[in-house]
């Protein structure tokens, strides 16, 4: 996600961003889970549970974009961090490449951290596999729109100048995405390997990982793609390092 108030890439060390996006990743995901497992200890109701568990993770989503944005760019997802770097590697509006593995590195151990203490949290068994299996045809090409969506969206409001938006753009999108999608739109490969770690309602089985983050990537190439089809590629410019923004990109969930 696009934050409001980037600050240059040299603002601050690449420590500091990189735990900023471990800390909001593993935010993000005892968000999703911990509200997974609040919502069915309360409610039998599947609808129910949906129905808090969407807007818990949207509105946690929105507000972690908010407060990490402006110091590592919020990404919180790889698929995100992936995409910020593409689009920005010729004006040096997204992190560098080295940035970018970071970041990655660092948001999927905040995602199983984030399981590991939602399951804390509510006093169930440290690490517990997941034995929900989401394997199907139907449910990749939920993730693949899922994905698709979320990075044509942040591309979108980049190219129109409104990353300001991104925010509340972000989560109303996850939030409808939750619902519209038949996957559920996890639409994050960082939280999906973390939600392996919890046998929940929120919950995904080790053996359906690599379909769901090869559909996730699968939509990210798409969502660059349809970006770059109706916005245009980015504009080529030279920038010295220290003019260079660090974009705040997410999601999800």
């Amino acid at each position: 996600m696009h934050s409001p108030a980037p600050l240059p890439r040299g603002a601050a060390p690449l420590a500091r961003r990189a735990a900023a996006e471990l800390i909001g990743t593993a935010s993000l995901v005892a968000i999703v889970v911990g509200s997974g497992i609040q919502a069915a200890a309360l409610s039998a109701d599947i609808g129910v549970q949906l129905l808090a568990n969407s807007l818990a993770s949207a509105i946690g989503l929105g507000l972690l974009i908010v407060l990490f944005g402006p110091l590592s760019g919020g990404y919180l997802n790889p698929v995100v961090t992936l995409a910020a770097w593409w689009a920005g590697r010729h004006d040096g509006s997204g992190p560098s490449a080295g940035d970018a593995a970071a970041y990655v590195t660092a948001q999927a151990a905040g995602a199983v951290g984030g399981a590991l203490l939602a399951e804390a949290m509510f006093g169930r068994a440290t690490i517990a596999w997941s034995t929900q299996a989401r394997i199907g045809d139907r449910l990749l090409l939920g993730e693949v729109v899922a994905t698709a969506g979320l990075v044509l969206l942040i591309y979108g409001l980049t190219r129109i100048g409104r990353p300001q938006l991104t925010p509340v753009a972000v989560a109303a999108y996850i939030g409808a995405a939750i619902w519209f999608t038949s996957s559920g739109s996890f639409a994050n490969p960082a939280a999906t390997v973390g939600r392996a770690f919890t046998d929940s309602f929120t919950g995904i089985s080790p053996a359906s990982l690599p379909g769901f983050v090869g559909a996730q990537l699968a939509g990210g190439l798409l969502g660059i793609g349809l970006a770059t089809l109706l916005f245009g590629s980015p504009p080529h410019r030279t920038t010295l390092p220290d003019e260079r923004g660090a974009q705040g990109v997410q999601g999800a969930h």
